[in-house]
């Protein structure tokens, strides 16, 4: 900010009459870069505007009135900097900077009035309006009295107070947009809402506005005041430098000053890191400009030798307007007398004396101005400067967070923790209940809470959880769900068990208020499967929990309007978030996903960084791909547009999204056709987001929220898992492009260009067994020393055999020889990354394409490490990530795609081993206990020993009951799929997989054909010249196919998007993990830092003490 205005006002001081280092006559073009740095935050908002309106609606404001207040403000500015200041000297310019905020303070009570919030935080708002007032009528009596008689004084004064005037409009948005939210007038709401679709549309005007208006008035100001544009075409090198430099530094450090202060907003740390730099800013500048003219003056005095007393007029008359401008030599003392030069018409008699600039009058005045503008800072006034002076208008970046500070300020979030579990082992279920009861112990239930963010409630929703035992009637509890029972009697003996429409609830109470309720669903009663588990608890929480309250009073005469009304906001304040029966997580990582839906209201969904958890080789493959993935292809969907998949295992929900139309509905579809079994069942989390993207939900991601979760750990169960992910990405991507025109225009960050990113990638994902192709048969080339033709057909023939083979072996036999090619493929890999190397060194020159290519993104990877520090040795992992790139992007993509008929899960489908403990016999008998004392009914009532057990007792409803057998006999009744239907799904399944594979592996077979053309016909062949380090003509040459050479630059081109995209979502990650830091009560700091690992140390020790 200092840097900012200390080069603005130095061209205001280049622009003075009486300075010197650019003459008279070559005054325009110091005035046309004034006008330059005020017109380009306006350049720059018109060119986004014009980019935006390419590809999204813009909408024409029905009411142009609003571009009035744009007319005064463009006025004002242009007066103001371009006509008044340059007549000013430097003490009242600096003065001014900091005064043009006088309708704000008015425009601030207004806005608290209309906000209901008439109390002792008014009165700043009203003394701040005084105060200013008072000031300016003081700095106009002081300047007009100093001479009557000069008329071109008081005018120059006039204008600077006016154009302040007009120029304080600027913040008209702010409090215009507060004032018609809580405004009951039907037409400030409908302008409102005209302002807000429009808001582009106004941006291009309001530009255009802006840039017309200081064109006019530069214009016609040149000319009037007796200067001629035609010396701008002459001007010398040296005040060209002088010039050019200036307005440089004053454009970049108005970019950074609006940053900053972007950043300071964001962190919630505008006192410390906005307020007080900016309040010190204009001191800086005084003391910059002013100390200096002190200096210098009191040199001049030393080197006359004399006892005679030297005022600052004679100081003016001799030494300042009597030099002789160098041409060469130190450009500094000039600027130092320039700045003299504006302060010689005061009186500066006592400035030794007193330390200041100014007379006894014009101390008063600026200290009022300060003081004034100090004071909007030390009460609630923190969205004042969201447009300041100079630095452009992105009003609506800053207004829609303040707006929704305002509305929802104090209200409380509801976050439902939804986990789906099936056969997670003894480990991985103790995972995730040491992150619930660690979230139990961060936000504990109490009667008067300490905490007004969120509550929470803990559901457990477990497939397949009974299985049928010989020589007993009733249906028991499995292995794996009988191991989660067993933990949580270990830790809380008490239990609640009740029977189900759909299985058995399980009712727990934990330490500290919350509870857990854990849902065993029983397959022969209710549909299984993750995706039903999903539609079970949709429905329940946001059908079931979240709406029969408000059915309730409206049947008992409830006002219609407030119901709904309320309703609304407990659907935007409703979060779920979704977990694996695996997932451990940290209380913070939850609450900065719920921080990024309460700040945007039209994020839908947020998911955190994943970090796959266990041991060996296929999981250090995964930890390396995991970190690839989240480090640039999520940050770049993030940064460009929308994260297109939001996994299942750690993210958070909003309700209201997924109530919107056509989610939570079209979600619940029964998988009738063979396209459903693949986008329906194989991916739900990502069809999930798909549904959203296309209601128009933003789906982001958060880097600073980790959870980790159980990976594959052997060869088999990855490519099964990886089995189902692709066919279902690729499903889900191609249902996205082929509505790119709907979704773009309903998905305000789903642009045109993003899709087109999304094709290219997508392209890229289809072309990648032949691109790995390719590399292998330059790598056999490379080694060989063989023709590349040659090299290519040897290449394609083992991908070709097992291709084949996979129409013909079962699944296991097709993984059994996908590792052997693997492992000959790695070997191939590390031989040929070691001897790229070697002839690095070699032939001393990276300046070949297999070496620029290796070289290039070895760097980009480790420079995206660095960026990620506490992931920094995952690097290590890297040297295995790139040898298993064929097995990884040829062998797995043929194998998946064959198999896409598949439909069957692929992991965790070991049978569970029934061994009936104390415990599962415990809880059938507790069942069947309950099952006598329902009754028909279902009603009963249990008491438990007060030490042990919570006193508050769950019904279980007969209406509850209802509802869930409507719900099972809508969506969640067992398929009962017969013989026939399955052989005719099979066939179909088979069919389309027959399709879909002829199409991708023709045109894969395209591909190569094209290539192998290429290189047997040496047609359309580039020919470089290599050089060494030195840049010298070794004497080599390489070649480069146009195929290969385009679709390098096209993958080089994505990873560079992608690079950008990450540096850039740091930046924002850091200041979202700052201002969390900065907004976490200070009583949690304390008990999250004494208590953090209680918890953790007493449910390990409970697990250690089950395992020995």
């Amino acid at each position: 900010s200092s840097i900012f205005q200390v080069s603005f006002l130095l061209l205001i001081t280049l622009s003075h009459e009486d300075t010197k280092i650019i003459p008279a006559e070559q005054k325009p073009v110091t005035l046309l870069c004034i006008g330059c740095s005020v017109i380009a935050p306006s350049v720059l908002l018109l060119l986004k505007s014009v980019w935006k309106a390419c590809y999204k609606s813009s909408k024409v404001p029905r009411k142009a009135s609003v571009l009035f207040f744009e007319l005064l403000v463009s006025v004002g500015l242009a007066i103001l900097t371009i006509v008044a200041m340059p007549h000013l000297d430097i003490v009242t310019n600096v003065t001014i900077l900091n005064g043009v905020a006088v309708l704000p303070t008015f425009f601030q009570a207004v806005a608290q009035c209309t906000a209901k919030k008439i109390n002792v935080s008014l009165l700043p708002s009203i003394l701040g309006v005084l105060a200013i007032l008072t000031a300016f009528c003081i700095f106009l009596v002081l300047y007009i009295l100093k001479d009557l008689t000069d008329v071109q004084t008081a005018t120059w004064v006039g204008l600077a107070v006016g154009g302040c005037f007009f120029v304080s409009f600027n913040w008209w948005e702010n409090y215009f947009m507060l004032i018609c939210v809580n405004s009951k007038s039907k037409f400030l709401k409908s302008l409102f809402e005209d302002l807000t679709k429009s808001q582009n549309m106004l941006h291009i005007l309001s530009s255009l506005l802006r840039i017309v208006v200081t064109a006019c008035v530069l214009g016609a100001y040149v000319p009037l005041a007796n200067m001629d544009w035609d010396i701008v075409s002459s001007i010398p090198s040296r005040e060209t430098r002088i010039v050019v430099i200036t307005i440089g530094v004053q454009l970049i450090s108005s970019a950074l000053c609006y940053w900053f202060a972007l950043a300071a907003f964001k962190m919630h740390a505008i006192r410390r890191c906005f307020i007080i730099p900016l309040y010190l800013a204009s001191l800086a500048v005084m003391v910059f400009y002013i100390v200096p003219v002190i200096v210098y003056f009191e040199d001049y005095k030393l080197s006359l030798n004399t006892t005679e007393n030297i005022n600052f007029t004679s100081y003016c008359d001799e030494a300042v307007n009597g030099r002789n401008l160098s041409l060469i030599g130190n450009l500094y003392p000039e600027l130092v007398l320039d700045v003299t030069q504006t302060l010689c018409f005061l009186d500066m008699s006592e400035m030794v004396d007193i330390g200041l600039l100014t007379g006894k009058k014009r101390k008063k005045s600026s200290y009022l101005c300060f003081s004034n503008y100090h004071s909007f800072f030390l009460f609630p006034t923190l969205d004042l400067f969201v447009r300041r002076l100079y630095e452009g208008k992105h009003v609506f970046d800053f207004t829609n967070i303040f707006i929704s500070r305002y509305k929802e300020d104090g209200e409380l979030a509801k976050v439902y923790l939804c986990a789906t579990m099936w056969h997670e082992t003894y480990e991985e279920i103790m995972n995730i209940m040491i992150s619930i009861f660690r979230l139990d112990k961060y936000r504990p239930k109490e009667e008067e809470p300490k905490f007004n963010d969120f509550t929470f409630e803990a559901h457990i929703y477990f497939d397949d959880a009974f299985e049928t035992v010989e020589g007993n009637q009733n249906r028991q509890l499995n292995s794996y769900a009988n191991d989660l029972v067993k933990i949580i009697t270990e830790t809380i003996p008490d239990l609640f068990i009740i029977e189900t429409p759909y299985g058995a609830r399980l009712v727990v109470k934990m330490p500290h208020g919350n509870e857990i309720i854990v849902h065993f669903k029983d397959k022969e009663k209710i549909r299984n499967k993750k995706r039903w588990s999903q539609v079970m608890y949709l429905y329940y929480l946001l059908g079931w929990k979240l709406m029969t309250n408000y059915h309730k009073e409206w049947k008992k005469g409830g006002k219609e309007n407030e119901l709904i009304q309320k309703l609304e906001t407990e659907k935007h304040n409703t979060y779920l978030l979704a977990l694996d029966g695996d997932t451990d997580f940290q209380p913070a990582s939850v609450m900065l996903l719920i921080d990024r839906l309460k700040m945007y209201p039209r994020v839908g969904a947020a998911c955190g960084r994943i970090h796959p958890t266990g041991s060996g080789p296929a999981v250090w493959f995964q930890k390396f791909e995991y970190a690839v993935s989240h480090w640039l292809q999520k940050t770049a969907e993030h940064v460009f547009g929308c994260v297109l998949c939001s996994p299942g295992c750690f993210s958070l929900f909003r309700g209201e999204a997924l109530m919107d139309d056509n989610v939570m509905k079209k979600y619940s579809t029964t998988s009738t056709e063979p396209s459903h079994y693949i986008q329906y069942d194989q991916g739900e989390d990502r069809w999930l987001c798909t549904l959203l993207l296309k209601q128009g939900w933003r789906v982001e991601y958060n880097a600073a929220s980790d959870a980790y979760t159980n990976a594959p750990q052997d060869f088999k169960e990855l490519y099964n898992q990886r089995r189902r992910w692709g066919p279902s990405t690729m499903a889900n991507v191609v249902d996205l492009l082929g509505s790119t025109n709907l979704v773009s225009k309903k998905n305000r960050s789903m642009s045109k260009p993003f899709m087109f990113y999304q094709l290219f990638a997508m392209i890229s994902a289809i072309l990648a067994p032949a691109t790995i192709v390719l590399m292998v048969a330059g790598s056999l080339s490379f080694l060989l020393d063989i023709n590349t033709g040659i090299a290519l057909v040897i290449s394609v023939i083992p991908p070709a055999i097992y291709l084949g083979l996979c129409f013909k072996l079962k699944t296991d036999t097709q993984i059994t020889i996908a590792a052997v090619m693997s492992i000959f493929y790695a070997i191939l890999m590390l031989v040929v990354t070691m001897s790229i190397i070697g002839a690095m060194v070699k032939e001393k020159t990276i300046l070949t394409p297999s070496s620029i290519f290796i070289v290039a993104m070895s760097i980009i990877y480790i420079v995206t490490a660095l960026m990620h520090p506490q992931e920094l040795p995952l690097v290590f992992y890297g040297l295995l990530y790139i040898i298993c790139i064929p097995s990884a992007y040829l062998l797995l993509t043929i194998y998946s795609m064959v198999n896409m008929n598949c439909v069957s899960w692929g992991t965790r489908e070991a049978k569970p081993a029934h061994s009936k403990t104390r415990v599962e016999a415990l809880l059938m008998d507790e069942i069947d206990q309950h099952k006598t004392e329902f009754g028909p009914s279902g009603d009963t009532t249990r008491t438990s020993t007060p030490e042990q057990y919570y006193r508050r007792l769950i019904l279980f409803f007969q209406d509850e009951q209802q509802f869930w057998k409507e719900l099972i006999e809508k969506y969640l009744k067992p398929l009962k799929i017969d013989k026939e239907t399955q052989e005719r799904t099979k066939t179909d399944l088979q069919e389309l997989r027959n399709k879909i594979n002829f199409s991708f592996f023709f045109l894969n077979a395209l591909w190569l054909v094209a290539a192998f053309l290429f290189q047997v016909f040496d047609a359309f062949v580039i020919e470089i010249n290599i050089v060494d380090f030195n840049l010298v003509e070794t004497g080599g040459k390489f070649q480069v196919e146009p195929m290969s050479l385009m679709f390098i630059l096209g993958f080089a081109l994505s990873v560079l998007l992608q690079f950008l995209g990450m540096f850039y979502h740091r930046v924002v990650t850091l200041i979202h993990y700052v201002a969390f830091l900065e907004t976490e009560p200070k009583q949690q700091k304390y008990a999250h830092k004494k208590h953090k690992k209680q918890v953790i140390i007493i449910l390990y020790a409970k697990f250690c003490f089950t395992i020995s």
